[in-house]
């Protein structure tokens, strides 16, 4: 086929030796089939901001870290350099999780490098050697749900414990091969530390895997693994061999807006009867 414009310096660089077909095209990046050297591969190639559909990035952008004083500024003022550092930082924040993940325990492609906006990776294959199914495109028994739900959440766990949030994890962000499930579209990650929309986004990670797995195994809709997850992560409770057991207990303990009202005014009283103490003593 056709060598795509984006892959054309790849090539010429002898990064990539022949474009092998299309695989998908996504709302943040078109991904193709290469081959380099006697390795299948594929080449994911980011789209620019402007013909990304990818909603709210601003969100999931914030609380990333930029070392470069000068680049963090641009980026701030929004001027085409800062556009241009920041798009890299996008395309950056795919390779530096998968690289941090892949070591962390979690399964997900093996990253070879991101050149010019296009990030080279590991082609997860099925038993023929073709290419992974995603999870929405297969079924399965109760007990292959539960399973796989299980190892799914122990990834989600295993994230968090290196500060980090997937953000748009789904049925269509997770391919299955013989080994089980792989997470795959990172470069929307967050820092689970550094952004205040972390914990809700880690919610709805685990609840759009729980509601796919619960088709399967109803059960698991019971389960409140997220809740669980977060609040040991506050706590600096949670770490990689923590057991995690799916169940969370709700506070019952109804806050006493009463008392606490009382609290106040009662400091208020004290505070004034202090003062006219005072008053009083320096006027004698």
């Amino acid at each position: 086929m056709k060598i795509p414009k984006r892959i054309q310096p790849l090539v010429d660089d002898g990064l990539v030796d022949e474009v092998i077909r299309p695989l998908m095209s996504g709302k943040e990046a078109a991904v193709y089939v290469v081959r380099c050297g006697n390795e299948i591969r594929c080449a994911k190639v980011y789209k620019e901001a402007a013909k990304r559909s990818f909603k709210q990035a601003v969100l999931y952008q914030e609380g990333r870290k930029v070392r470069n004083s000068r680049r963090s500024r641009a980026m701030e003022k929004g001027s085409k350099f800062g556009r241009n550092q920041q798009e890299e930082a996008w395309q950056n924040a795919e390779v530096d999780a998968l690289y941090r993940l892949a070591r962390a325990g979690v399964r997900v492609p093996q990253p070879y490098g991101c050149f010019e906006g296009v990030l080279l990776m590991e082609l997860v294959t099925d038993e023929e050697g073709g290419v992974a199914p995603r999870l929405n495109d297969i079924s399965m028994s109760a007990e292959q749900a539960r399973e796989d739900h299980a190892l799914v959440m122990e990834y989600v766990k295993l994230m968090l414990c290196e500060g980090l949030v997937h953000g748009d994890l789904s049925e269509f962000n997770v391919l299955v091969d013989d080994y089980g499930p792989v997470i795959i579209d990172l470069p929307q990650a967050v820092d689970a530390a550094a952004n205040n929309n972390a914990r809700s986004m880690l919610e709805r990670d685990v609840n759009n895997m729980t509601e796919y797995y619960g088709q399967y195994a109803a059960d698991l809709l019971e389960t409140r693994y997220a809740k669980e997850m977060w609040a040991k992560y506050e706590e600096g409770e949670l770490e990689p061999d923590t057991e995690l057991t799916g169940y969370f207990a709700e506070s019952e303990e109804a806050a006493d807006v009463g008392s606490v009202v009382d609290e106040i005014r009662a400091a208020f009283a004290e505070e004034q009867e202090r003062q006219e103490r005072i008053r009083d003593a320096d006027e004698q």
